[in-house]
């Protein structure tokens, strides 16, 4: 059941239940869409990361088609569950599946669709602090958007107090003009979720149960839901498509290499660089444009990497090596190395192991 035990700030309970049960029929994909990968991770994977670095201990993982493959790839992750939704419903059917895991939880429960893997840790706990400052039932995040097609629009009374959310394909011409939208991060007190998640009905144009529709009920109950945690569009970019795919790993790239720089290490074409965002790269190096590095890949203090390299998963790259255009694997001390003048007599002789718990060789 149910046991986490929250943030550093508070001593509720705090667990995270995760939507990852959808085909994506626009992906047109026999793969969850889930399981899609962004700079060499499942997309679920970030979602996961930003909901432990916020304080979330347990998972409640909602499966559905293609449950195997996620269950595989995240069953040995710590705390994490799988609840099955047989019959695909909507999000709010989604939650209702998770009754039973929290019927002994006393505490705040984050509910999080698992495709937003730009999704901040930042913003999570922005979103339960709020929350429970406010006592409030139900918390939202929002976000303002340029084109708020596809999202469902955050309704206001005319004192600025959250009223609704109405899904696109259900707002008046009046409420598509909103530019406010809902990108799908709640935070809710569990006992009043699973109380208003029975009540609700599919009263929209999909014939389906929507967890927005909680909020509602909650409203009608007289207990606060507040929608005060606003977030940077960026961070709102979900996938419903390959297109959007690719534009998300283009943005989770150009995050990945803006982190680096901040950590001393010199990219010269961040749009133009691939980097896992497993790999470890040391200070003082230098990646040129066109370079792949790939997986858990370890690049040492001092080295220049490209341009046109590819440093494959589980190679190591010793301090101050120059690594040249081509493929270097994991067993391969030589191929694709161009050594090349280095200032300061620095070694430009590349040296590469595999980590030892990975090695297969004496």
């Amino acid at each position: 059941m149910a046991s986490g035990q929250g943030n550093k700030t508070s001593t509720r309970g705090l667990a995270a239940i995760l939507l990852a049960a959808g085909k994506s029929t626009r992906m047109k994909s026999d793969l969850p869409k889930v399981m899609h990968e962004i700079c060499g991770r499942p997309m679920l994977a970030y979602v996961i990361d930003a909901c432990r670095e916020a304080g979330v201990k347990d998972f409640y993982i909602v499966v559905g088609f293609g449950k195997e493959a996620v269950m595989s790839a995240f069953s040995q992750e710590p705390g994490v569950r799988f609840v099955e939704q047989k019959e695909q419903k909507g999000t709010g059917h989604a939650v209702q599946m998770c009754r039973d895991a929290f019927k002994d939880f006393a505490g705040d429960v984050i509910v999080i669709a698992g495709d937003m893997p730009l999704i901040h840790a930042k913003t999570l706990t922005d979103l339960v602090g709020g929350h429970r400052a406010a006592a409030a039932a139900a918390s939202i995040a929002t976000t303002v958007l340029d084109d708020p097609t596809g999202y469902g629009r955050i309704v206001r009374n005319a004192g600025g107090e959250f009223e609704c959310i109405v899904e696109h394909r259900d707002a008046t011409p009046e409420q598509l003009a909103i530019h406010e939208v809902n990108p799908s991060y709640y935070c809710f007190d569990a006992a009043a979720l699973f109380d208003a998640i029975e009540r609700i009905t599919p009263n929209n144009a999909k014939g389906e149960y929507y967890i927005t529709d909680a909020l509602s009920v909650l409203r009608a109950d007289g207990r606060k839901v507040l929608a005060g945690t606003r977030v940077p569009a960026e961070d709102a970019t979900g996938i419903n498509s390959r297109s959007e795919l690719a534009q998300v790993a283009h943005l989770m790239r150009l995050r990945i290499c803006a982190a680096w720089m901040e950590n001393r290490v010199t990219i010269v074409d961040p749009d133009n660089t691939w980097i896992d965002s497993r790999a470890v790269i040391g200070p003082e190096t230098v990646v040129r444009p066109f370079t792949y590095i790939e997986g858990n890949a370890r690049i040492g203090a001092g080295c220049v990497v490209g341009p046109f390299a590819y440093v494959t998963a589980g190679a190591v790259v010793a301090d101050g090596a120059t690594v040249g255009p081509g493929a270097l694997t994991a067993f391969d001390a030589t191929a694709g190395s161009r050594p090349a003048p280095h200032p300061a007599g620095k070694r430009t002789v590349q040296v590469v192991r595999r980590p030892p718990a990975q090695s297969g060789c004496p």
